[in-house]
């Protein structure tokens, strides 16, 4: 126990001034990728918060967490939320938080055990402790699954709209933070009708939101 906390921290307080070089997951689909025999991708280029348009940071949080800035890592109230309409029946919702979401991509594997989700509340503690808000979005941004092979923010704009994420307009940001409940099955450059409607919503929570500062 004493070995397992003192690494993971140290884990943590590196991660703070070192960008992680892969995850979990990426090395997961790059495995599935050659025993499947197609071809191995996995773009991704880490980039600063300040090099990532606004409109997307604020994207991800009217769409995912709208609360980021004022919980610790649980958004007990949106949990309380999904709880409640999951019990009506009907398509299963979330609450994940955005730092839940990092420290699961960051240390952990994909999977729905309570097990993983054990981790992942141990984890989003820690990086809640040990980082800042800001670092926590910066990592979450480069290394979030965008597409089949595609992670973090700039490879997201360079292949859906061929220009740099730095460049990305609030419509743009709208449709990358529209795919990400499904990113290898959604294409923010070919949007079908029903991912235009989720733009149009995330588009409008956006404006609720407003700009979000990292002070």
């Amino acid at each position: 126990m004493i070995f397992f906390f003192a690494s993971t921290l140290i884990a943590c307080l590196v991660y703070i001034f070192i960008n992680p070089p892969a995850t979990p997951l990426m090395l997961i689909r790059s495995t599935g990728m050659i025993f499947s025999d197609k071809e191995v991708v996995m773009k991704k280029r880490w980039i600063s918060l300040d090099s990532i348009s606004p409109y997307l940071v604020q994207a991800v949080v009217a769409s995912e967490d709208n609360n980021f800035k004022e919980h610790w890592g649980f958004d007990f109230d949106a949990i309380r939320k999904a709880n409640e309409l999951n019990k009506k029946g009907g398509k299963l919702r979330g609450a994940s938080t955005i730092s839940q979401q990092t420290a699961k991509n960051v240390f952990l594997w994909p999977d729905r055990s309570w097990v993983r989700k054990g981790f992942e509340v141990y984890f989003t503690g820690m990086i809640e402790l040990c980082w800042s808000k800001r670092r926590i979005m910066e990592v979450y941004l480069n290394i979030i699954e965008m597409g089949d092979g595609i992670y973090g923010a700039e490879m997201a704009a360079q292949t859906y709209f061929n220009k740099s994420a730095r460049n990305l307009n609030k419509k743009e940001a709208a449709l990358i933070a529209a795919i990400l409940p499904n990113p290898r099955q959604w294409h923010p450059d070919k949007p079908q009708d029903f991912l235009k409607r989720k733009q149009q919503k995330i588009l409008q929570l956006m404006n609720k939101v407003g700009e979000v500062r990292f002070d």
